[in-house]
């Protein structure tokens, strides 16, 4: 039977919205001092619908705490040179703070193009090799956006995490493997499974939390899972033209005492985190450029507005 009155849900909006309003207030600051808005670039290769309407609202999450979007759009027929020629015009760009480029690629086009050019002072999913590399040293870095939402919501929802037995099921480099260094953060113990785990059934059902980010639908069902473990669902998948997770939500939560819903759990926080690493990054470029380079960038912001 499941917990009295159901489990709790994690809903992402509150804690959102509590990161938005922080950063709405340094965005403020920084247009005070500085004479212009921050600006995030999101660099979209090829006609994705799903993936256009995701950045919209990226764009549109940027215009409510007061910065700046560009959509850049390159054709899905570009080659690895014409994109890494786009990326590097962006980083080149002082009036651009903050570059994310929406993935899936198309399968003509490699990953190391962006990883390799993109610059980590702007890379504001954390997916450069630096970002990466600090991540791993427990140093400062911006973090993939998803990774952090997915811990996120479970500090800011007062989840034990210290000493807690904690299993990410899918090791990939943008949510999987950052994941685990960040709940290692907080002191939980880690085991990052897959899909060659072997009894990865018996290996859930040790674990107080579940972060599952394997990228298949209702994958973890209750039967899987602890009876009281706290679960984050990152899955976002298209079924019946529905969105479902990576968790079996109405199995699990049978047995769970706690889960993100979807939609509505970890989506709506990666935005938030986007925009928070956005402003770091544009307060940390300003506080790194020389006093009269400061000077003809504001000129030129003016300029375009």
């Amino acid at each position: 039977m499941s917990p009295r009155g159901g489990p709790r849900l994690l809903t992402g909006a509150p804690i959102a919205a509590e990161i938005r309003a922080g950063v709405k207030d340094r965005v403020a600051a920084y247009q005070r001092q500085q004479g212009y808005r921050p600006c995030l670039a999101v660099v979209l290769v090829g006609k994705d619908a799903p993936s256009f309407v995701y950045l919209q609202q990226i764009l549109r999450s940027c215009r409510n705490v007061g910065a700046s979007g560009r959509l850049v759009e390159v054709s899905g027929r570009s080659s690895n040179a014409h994109l890494r020629a786009v990326l590097s015009e962006l980083n080149q760009d002082p009036l651009i703070h903050g570059i994310i480029v929406q993935m899936p690629l198309p399968k003509h086009l490699d990953l190391e193009t962006v990883v390799e050019t993109l610059d980590p002072a702007k890379d504001v999913d954390g997916i450069t090799p630096l970002n990466a590399g600090l991540l791993s040293l427990g140093k400062d870095a911006f973090q993939p956006a998803t990774a952090r939402a997915a811990v996120e919501i479970l500090v800011r929802s007062g989840v034990e995490l210290k000493g807690k037995r904690a299993v990410v099921v899918g090791r990939s480099n943008v949510v999987g493997k950052p994941a685990a260094l960040l709940l290692l953060r907080e002191h939980a113990t880690v085991t990052v499974a897959h899909s060659r785990t072997a009894d990865l059934r018996g290996l859930l059902r040790t674990a107080d939390v579940v972060v599952a980010a394997i990228g298949r639908p209702n994958f973890v069902t209750g039967s899987m899972l602890r009876r009281g473990a706290v679960v984050v669902d990152v899955g976002i998948n298209v079924v019946d033209g529905s969105l479902v997770g990576d968790v079996d939500q109405a199995s699990a939560r049978e047995v769970v005492s706690a889960i993100t819903p979807v939609p509505g759990g970890v989506g709506p926080v990666t935005n938030a985190i986007l925009l928070s690493q956005l402003i770091t990054a544009a307060e940390r470029q300003a506080a790194a450029e020389p006093r009269g380079r400061r000077a003809r960038r504001t000129g030129a912001a003016h300029a375009l507005h």
